[in-house]
């Protein structure tokens, strides 16, 4: 029931979601974003968890063999498959990412882009990913933080974000440091490899790490 409720309240803003988070974060930090994923490089055979409407799989493709791109809004996923059409390495599949049912040792990259701070249990995601992925494969999570920014910032980004959404499920955490997320990363035993904050505009925090 939890995730049917998760599912509807995101998948209510599909149409509208690229344009709406633009407005929500400003557009240069999903610039950032993008200049950091396009120097990864040989992701291999990847799956991308949360990916909503594809806004960022396109950029992660051109760095995969092959790509699943997963979602568990129905109306997110049909937005996805349009936005996507022409990207030949990528398969969309409706997909929880805490209980994949996928194959161990299977993928050479999971990347989340702004999904941790919004599911109920990051840690089960995080411990999935750590099994799906093969030996010293990578994870990627890219998620939105107000940490570190300004009061007044934080109080704009919050306005920006209830007008737009209204009020976020009870267990959204909008104000992760990168310490609590290196730390849950490290408790699915990853071992880190590159954290930063990006900061232009809106905050959010870009950590690289692989299975051990």
């Amino acid at each position: 029931m939890k995730k049917y409720r998760q599912e509807q309240y995101w998948g209510r803003f599909a149409d509208s979601y690229d344009r709406n988070g633009a407005y929500v974060v400003g557009k240069t930090i999903l610039h950032e974003i993008a200049n950091n994923l396009m120097q990864e490089r040989s992701l291999g055979n990847a799956i991308e968890f949360g990916c909503g409407t594809g806004y960022f799989t396109k950029t992660i493709a051109e760095n995969a063999k092959h790509i699943i791109a997963t979602d568990l809004s129905d109306e997110m996923l049909e937005v996805a498959r349009k936005q996507l059409r022409k990207f030949k390495n990528i398969t969309i599949k409706k997909m929880d990412c805490a209980n994949t049912s996928l194959n161990s040792e299977s993928f050479d990259g999971v990347i989340m882009l702004n999904l941790i701070h919004v599911i109920e249990d990051p840690l089960r995601c995080l411990q999935e990913s750590y099994r799906i992925l093969k030996d010293r494969g990578v994870l990627i999570i890219v998620d939105f933080t107000a940490y570190q920014l300004s009061f007044i910032k934080k109080m704009k980004l919050i306005l920006k974000y209830l007008i737009t959404w209204g009020l976020p499920p009870h267990h959204h955490q909008g104000n992760m440091s990168t310490n609590e997320l290196v730390c849950l990363a490290e408790s699915a035993g990853f071992e880190m490899n590159k954290v930063k904050l990006l900061k232009d505009g809106s905050n959010a925090i870009y950590l690289r790490c692989e299975k051990k």
